[in-house]
């Protein structure tokens, strides 16, 4: 079972010509409006790939709160631990979006912030549980609900993003760690000369198996056992928003079904490049069925061992 504590938003998208610059108006004719946030991204993208999840957090009072429930439903999630605070609104996110396909996002917390984590019923957390979280909730309750989890037994996968600062105590708690190129920069202080040696000083800093993904590069993943070097499914972006979610749940998904870590990276690459190829977060989430199709094209992931 999967269990995802994580963020759940309403997403304003607007499609720009070019992403505006410090002080800049940028005109565009519409907007629309998404089911989104990082930890339902991650949640539809896990359930759509083939895993069991239940989802916990918390939706405010307005009139988005129905239909982010409603998505989650739909995608397969059980939404037994979606709380509603009273007297808030639900998370949102403002996203502009280029013609090239790359974003900004700004992220409204809203009700997400009341989600604490003795939300999380005790009975779903044990030894064949993966608890999934991202960095969009108050930190303190992220880092709680990691340490409950741990301390039941469960595996652990945490998505820092956004990136920042972490108490040291926490990263007992941490099995695997996924971000990307520039949140890897925030925890290791400086620019990234090489994706290999930074997951290697993440994993060797921190304890854990890190996992940092390069966009149109593909990923690398650094573990005790050595590292491997997964490529990029080539497509055609249309939109980058939501990819890295739909990698981080699809790559959970691998793991809770018994996935060798191989398959569970190659599944994650290419559900994070279809997610690129059509506009929305979610709007091009893969099902198990097309994740397997695809396989073939994606290349070898290459692994060498520590030393």
């Amino acid at each position: 079972m999967l269990v995802v504590f994580g963020s759940i938003n309403a997403d304003l998208i607007f499609p720009v010509p070019t992403l505006p610059q410090v002080g800049e108006t940028v005109l565009t004719s519409a907007y629309r409006f998404e089911p989104g946030g990082k930890g339902a991204n991650q949640a539809v993208a896990a359930a759509r790939a083939g895993a069991e999840v239940r989802f916990v957090g918390r939706l405010g009072e307005d009139p988005f709160a129905a239909e982010l429930r409603r998505s989650l439903v739909a995608a397969g999630v059980d939404d037994g631990g979606l709380g509603v605070t009273p007297g808030m609104p639900s998370g949102t996110a403002v996203v502009a979006v280029d013609a090239r396909g790359d974003n900004q996002i700004l992220v409204a917390g809203g009700a997400n912030l009341a989600a604490r984590a003795e939300d999380i019923p005790e009975d779903w957390l044990g030894p064949a549980t993966t608890l999934l979280c991202q960095n969009e909730l108050t930190p303190a309750e992220t880092h709680a609900a990691l340490a409950r989890a741990k301390a039941r037994g469960a595996r652990t996968v945490w998505n820092l993003a956004p990136a920042m600062p972490v108490p040291a105590e926490v990263w007992r708690h941490v099995d695997v760690l996924m971000v990307n190129r520039r949140e890897a920069e925030v925890l290791l202080g400086g620019p990234l000369a090489d994706a290999v040696a930074a997951a290697r000083a993440l994993h060797e800093r921190f304890g854990v198996h890190a996992i940092l993904t390069l966009g149109g590069e593909g990923a690398v993943s650094v573990h005790a056992g050595g590292h491997h070097r997964v490529p990029a499914l080539a497509v055609e972006v249309v939109d980058s928003t939501g990819a890295g979610d739909a990698f981080c749940g699809v790559f959970a998904a691998g793991l809770d079904l018994g996935l060798a870590l191989e398959d569970a990276l190659a599944e994650a690459a290419i559900a994070g490049a279809l997610a690129t190829t059509a506009v929305g977060a979610r709007s091009a989430y893969p099902t198990a069925a097309t994740i397997a199709a695809l396989r073939p094209r994606l290349g070898p992931i290459r692994r060498q061992p520590t030393g």
